[in-house]
């Protein structure tokens, strides 16, 4: 007579051997997004910023298409802020994987009068057009972005596949259905696809999966030693983008990085976890995304990253 934990597909004993794993469930969805999108579409590419999410993403690739090079390359939107560590991790993995990186650069924009510096010192929300126009001057018609639906709640609005329309504007509308996790790749010219693997994956889910693989990150993801200052109710690290000011103190303190962006908007938390153990632990216990938590431009208005999506942003 079949039992009922049979019939759910077991409990612990009596599952199935041939089940997967929550973290083989969501790697082979991963994997079976980056080999559709290489057999449907001409020109993807997968953004790479050497944050957690995109480095993730870059492990799936290679996965999925090992033996074989990634058929793609990555492209990084360089803010002129981004934190030295997370740059040179960028070019050794580049390097030791023999990729193509295409950069587009805000200060390249600053500096040709296209773009101006905002009062507050942020150039996050100054990254939707280079990442607009390289977009269009490559003819990327699929591009990889390392969003998760568990970080914002414009975020959780996304399918998988995110038309873009020529402007590479985003409209809630204009979503497809993904029954049967089934993908509509179909734009017209000068349209493209934004792709996000790691949709259906929690920030635990992504630690874990680095835990088990074994995955390198930058140092900064991990409890260090750092001079930051207090603003907005987060600490920031001090440098040549316009912090710390006047009367904003310097201290050394012990933090870590749950999520990497531009220095002037990501917040740093004080923090032990100095392995990847520790670092599980506490996100596992932790009642705010990371986003929600460290990052000042989600925070500019209740609809910040939706505005920013809707104009291109990834």
């Amino acid at each position: 007579m079949t039992t009922a934990a049979e019939v759910k597909g077991g409990d612990e004993g009596t599952r199935s051997p041939y089940a997967l794993s929550h973290l083989d469930a969501l790697e082979s969805e991963a994997v079976h997004i980056f080999r559709e999108v290489a057999g449907e579409f001409e020109n993807p590419v997968l953004l790479f910023s050497g944050g957690k999410d995109s480095i993730v993403m870059l492990h799936l690739a290679l996965k999925a298409f090992t033996p074989a090079a990634v058929p793609f390359s990555l492209l990084h939107v360089d803010t002129g802020h981004n934190f030295p560590e997370v740059l040179a991790y960028r070019d050794r993995t580049v390097a030791r994987h023999s990729l193509r990186l295409h950069v587009a650069s805000v200060q390249d924009y600053i500096d040709r009068g296209v773009l101006k510096e905002r009062p507050d010192g942020t150039r996050n929300p100054l990254q939707t057009l280079p990442l607009t126009e390289k977009i269009q001057s490559e003819r990327f018609d699929a591009v990889f972005g390392g969003g998760r639906r568990d970080e914002e709640k414009a975020r959780a609005k996304e399918r998988v596949f995110s038309l873009r329309d020529e402007f590479s504007q985003w409209d809630p509308r204009r979503q497809r259905p993904e029954l049967w996790n089934l993908y509509n790749g179909r734009h017209a010219p000068g349209e493209h696809v934004r792709v996000f693997p790691l949709s259906n994956w929690t920030e635990l889910d992504v630690w874990q999966y680095i835990a088990r693989e074994g995955i390198e990150l930058p140092g900064i993801y991990y409890a260090h030693e750092r001079e930051v200052f207090s603003r907005s109710g987060m600490w920031l690290t001090a440098g040549d983008w316009g912090g710390p000011k006047d009367g904003e103190r310097v201290e050394k303190r012990l933090v870590r990085y749950r999520t990497v962006g531009d220095m002037s908007c990501t917040g740093a938390v004080d923090s032990d976890a100095d392995t990847i153990e520790k670092v599980i632990a506490e996100i596992a216990a932790s009642r705010l995304t990371e986003r929600g938590a460290t990052r000042a431009d989600d925070k500019l208005s209740e609809a910040a990253m939706e505005d920013r999506k809707r104009e291109g942003y990834f």
